[in-house]
């Protein structure tokens, strides 16, 4: 829809108003029913976009009903935002997380329906029960980790925590080098947690 016209009635709709009050009224049993425009969502936090991973790459479930969700993993892309994008796209890869957030301006793809499992942990237990958020960079080159990526980052962990009522401690929003039998060490030493916490539980 245009902008220059949002919140205002078409001429169209304007002559069909005009047109209903000169007649007498209908019972409503006797008007055509009105069609719903409004579409489903395309991702469960608003301020990211979509952009879907394989279907290859995930388990479609219907969590919290199947599984509960128990955890936010943090995770360090090792590669940049737009290759992350495209690995998570490639159907060979078995590869995916929830979220991707950019470092430069923390801007936030969506790639995996929550209700959806992500293969992101190395854990399936972990993965059935957590929502996996990659984060541009690698664990080591700290300059990755922008102001941006943490504010952006924080407040998306935020949002989830309140959705699922997950605690928001360092028990429940946890490095994938935490999870068990994990063989990764991200998001790594120079990964701020104190900061990261913080605001999360300030968002």
């Amino acid at each position: 829809m245009d902008q220059r016209t949002r919140g205002f009635p078409s001429r169209r709709r304007l002559l069909q108003g005009a047109a209903l009050a000169a007649v007498p009224a209908v019972p409503a049993v006797l008007l055509p029913a009105t069609r719903a425009t409004a579409r489903p969502r395309a991702v469960d936090y608003p301020l990211a976009e979509w952009v879907p991973a394989s279907t290859s790459n995930y388990t479609a479930a219907n969590r919290p009903s199947t599984y509960p969700v128990d955890y936010v993993v943090v995770h360090v892309t090792q590669e940049t935002y737009a290759d992350t994008l495209a690995i998570f796209q490639n159907s060979a890869k078995k590869v995916s997380a929830h979220y991707v957030v950019r470092s430069k301006d923390g801007r936030i793809a969506q790639c995996v329906r929550e209700r959806n499992v992500g293969w992101h942990a190395g854990n399936w237990d972990y993965n059935t029960r957590s929502i996996g958020i990659e984060h541009e960079g690698w664990v080591d080159q700290p300059e990755y980790f922008t102001d941006a990526m943490y504010e952006q980052s924080a407040l998306l962990t935020a949002s989830i925590c309140d959705k699922y009522d997950i605690p928001k401690d360092r028990k429940h929003i946890i490095g994938h080098i935490e999870v068990p039998g994990a063989d990764h060490t991200d998001p790594g030493p120079h990964w701020d947690w104190t900061r990261y916490i913080r605001l999360v539980n300030s968002a």
